[in-house]
């Protein structure tokens, strides 16, 4: 039934990693071949192969794992999707249901550990339940504001000696859930309204509207308004970055005009962000002269740390076409925003030129350059994932987006190792488009036993490692807020990476001088169908700058290490 439920609800690859507990269920998948499974080396992989796969793709990762330690391995897998709305579904092999509550072999109350990192849970009470409860799972994971969705299966449940009639449940409806569709009319007024008279506004893009398919419309509206446009880490992509109107992802370590233009704005219209914390800095001191329009499919997210004027409750694809029809219907002057534009430009000229300063002959490469050189080598047409530290910061400041989907990180939870498992799950299912690792040496070894899982499937994705022999964003907040008192900051007995990612069966290449950078990742993006890893050896004393002023407004920011606005 599970096996048949997945082939007729479109799902070509699952990820897991088998146990007694689920063994029924992979003795079926054996028995047929519509759906491929992909067996990882450790299940946290496995939930962010599913998790790398649905923000390529929009659809729904698949998870399967065992009981007790299998599914705890998936947890912080489910936490990264959750924090960042991914749909995934998370099926869990459990104990036979007589034992379960008795601390039997390989129990662990898998629904009671994910609740508040799951948008919702099952547990399967009878075999004959299972094709329903599994269109709910889908349902749920992929509708409204998307989440991962664990199912709980008792291994009895799946006995191949019970048989049950099997019907695809082609439709679901579900009393208790009904996500929310078009945002209210009036409300939706009210934000056009302020859009027509506002003299320095800005339109503020998060990941929604890449998971609302919804960048399009996005994009017509900046476009009519002639708006400057930034978005939040998780919505890079959305507005073409290389675009007169952009610029650039704002927070943390966002653009200088960025920040500031947020700061000084009187009108900010958020569609599909959450105004998390690494976005808004302290939320007291947050754009104090703005109206804020603040669209969200989730209602809870909406007034939760900022105070808003306009809520509208909506999917990004429903407002956004109901806006563009009134701005269309609507006559009369909108104000000059040439002064505004004049004075983002004059932001923009400030700080062009003294980002930051390239390696000179014989000196070590700066992270930022090598990055750089990733985007012209790919032509700037790559999926790119990262791990988290600097060098997911460095990749989102100098790789340049204009596209949806191709920024795959994460974002929310900030997991290490969730990104060797996501460059896979998006090559094997992209397999004609360049995916692009960028990580640090610190997050590369907490999964990189996934390397066998890429010589067993044949994934080719590229790996660029900035090596800087520290836990480089650790080691950045040690000097500045603890006199560079590196505590336990530097990885000090690393392997030879070449020799590791040799043995299991792959190329590797090794980059410590500036002059060959270009040679060599020419040479790596050749091998299509090899998986590559080139070590690069980067500055370890470099920052990543701009970055915010902890407790300061949007405008405050370090520029520098020694200065600041």
């Amino acid at each position: 039934m599970i096996t048949r439920f997945l082939a007729d609800e479109g799902v070509e690859y699952m990820y897991g990693y088998p146990g007694g507990a689920a063994l029924h269920i992979y003795d079926a998948i054996h028995r047929q071949d519509k759906v491929h499974h992909v067996l990882v080396r450790h299940e946290q992989a496995a939930t962010h192969m599913a998790d790398g796969y649905a923000r390529a793709t929009g659809k729904p990762g698949v998870v399967l794992v065992t009981s007790g330690p299998g599914a705890t391995n998936a947890v912080t897998g489910i936490a990264t999707a959750y924090m960042d709305s991914i749909p995934m579904v998370v099926l869990c092999g459990q104990v036979m249901s007589h034992l379960i509550g008795e601390d039997a072999f390989q129990e662990t109350d898998i629904i009671g550990v994910t609740r508040p990192i799951v948008k919702h849970s099952f547990s399967i009470k009878h075999p004959a339940d299972i094709p329903m409860v599994l269109k709910k799972a889908f349902h749920i994971a992929t509708t409204g504001r998307p989440g991962p969705v664990v199912v709980d299966i008792p291994k009895d449940m799946t006995a191949p000696t019970e048989k049950y009639e099997y019907v695809y449940p082609k439709k679901v409806k579900m009393r208790s859930y009904t996500p929310v569709g078009r945002g209210h009319s009036g409300q939706i007024k009210k934000a056009v309204d302020l859009m027509q008279k506002a003299k320095r506004p800005i339109l503020f893009g998060g990941g929604g509207l890449v998971l609302g398919e919804s960048t399009e419309l996005f994009q017509q509206l900046a476009k009519k308004l002639n708006f400057p446009v930034t978005t939040s880490l998780m919505g890079i992509g959305a507005y073409p970055q290389t675009d007169k109107q952009s610029i650039g992802w704002l927070g943390m370590h966002g653009s200088f005009e960025a920040n500031q233009a947020m700061h000084h704005s009187d009108l900010v219209v958020c569609i599909g962000a959450r105004f998390d914390d690494r976005a808004t800095n302290n939320t007291a001191k947050f754009c104090p002269t703005a109206k804020i329009v603040h669209v969200d499919v989730d209602p809870s997210s909406i007034g939760k740390t900022i105070r808003v004027d306009v809520p509208i409750v909506g999917t990004a694809k429903s407002v956004l076409e109901d806006m563009l029809s009134l701005l269309d219907e609507v006559e009369g002057e909108r104000p000059d925003l040439s002064e505004w534009w004049k004075q983002i430009e004059d932001w923009h000229a400030s700080r062009t030129g003294r980002l930051y300063e390239p390696a000179e002959e014989n000196e070590a490469m700066k992270p930022q350059q090598v990055v750089e050189a990733v985007w012209k080598v790919t032509k700037g047409q790559a999926y790119v994932v990262t791990d988290v530290g600097q060098h997911q910061m460095f990749a989102a400041q100098y790789y340049l987006f204009d596209k949806p989907n191709r920024w795959i990180t994460s974002g929310g939870l900030g997991t290490m190792g969730f990104g060797l498992p996501a460059a896979m799950g998006v090559k094997l299912n992209k397999p004609d488009e360049e995916v692009v690792l960028i990580t640090g040496e610190g997050s590369f070894q907490m999964m990189m036993q996934e390397l066998s899982t890429c010589s067993q499937y044949g994934i080719p994705v590229k790996i660029i490692n900035l090596n800087n022999q520290s836990l480089g964003m650790v080691r950045q907040w040690q000097d500045l807020n603890y006199a560079s008192r590196h505590a336990q900051s530097y990885v000090e007995s690393l392997p030879d990476f070449q020799k590791l990612v040799e043995s299991y069966g792959h190329v590797a290449m090794k980059i410590d001088k500036a002059d060959d950078l270009d040679a060599v990742l020419e040479k790596a993006f050749a091998l299509k169908d090899k998986l590559v890893f080139v070590d690069v050896y980067v500055d370890p004393r470099e920052h990543v700058y701009p970055m915010q002023v902890p407790q300061g407004s949007m405008k405050d920011m370090l520029l520098s290490k020694t200065e600041r606005t």
